[in-house]
């Protein structure tokens, strides 16, 4: 067996041991953390199941898709690949939708086409702004996000356009 392997059961069985030796109850303190955490789950799930249906109903109605559209002549000049644009819409509202898009690009041009490599780094270097912001505003109970939106957005922006420079510089002759 690899060390890799034993990693994690090791880290329990020493938080375990670690909580006995200081005398805590760590059953009790595991339980008491996992009805903590359900009832995270069922004040973030409204704002999870709101953002998932969103990004179904923006996918399939064909809104996407027309955004991308009306978005890849400027992208262009920016250096992003046109295939990229739904990719740049989906990123920053869902992590799933955007692994969506990123496979079904890289299937159509190719892993180690310009389009392939410049999601590829779009999708290793951008967050998925609302995702984040629902699950984590959520759990901690905070309803006005007030600049955390704009700003994580035009974070995701230079990202994206950074990306595309990052490929051009690193992988293209």
């Amino acid at each position: 067996m690899k060390l890799s392997e034993w990693i994690v059961p090791a880290l329990l069985c020493l938080t375990g041991v670690y909580g006995l030796a200081r005398r805590v109850d760590v059953y009790g303190a595991l339980t008491k953390g996992a009805e903590e955490g359900l009832g995270v789950m069922l004040r973030i799930l409204p704002s999870l199941v709101g953002l998932l249906t969103a990004v179904y109903m923006f996918r399939a109605s064909g809104a996407m898709d027309c955004f991308a559209r009306l978005l890849s002549p400027l992208l262009t000049r920016f250096g992003i690949p046109e295939e990229c644009a739904p990719l740049l819409l989906v990123r920053p509202i869902s992590g799933s939708g955007a692994l969506a898009v990123g496979s079904e690009l890289m299937a159509r041009c190719g892993v180690d086409s310009y389009a392939g490599r410049v999601a590829a780094v779009m999708l290793g270097s951008s967050e998925t702004t609302f995702y984040t912001v629902a699950v984590y505003y959520g759990a901690a109970g905070i309803t006005k996000t007030r600049y955390t939106i704009p700003a994580a957005l035009i974070a995701d922006l230079v990202m994206f356009l950074l990306s595309a420079c990052a490929v051009r510089l690193f992988f293209t002759s």
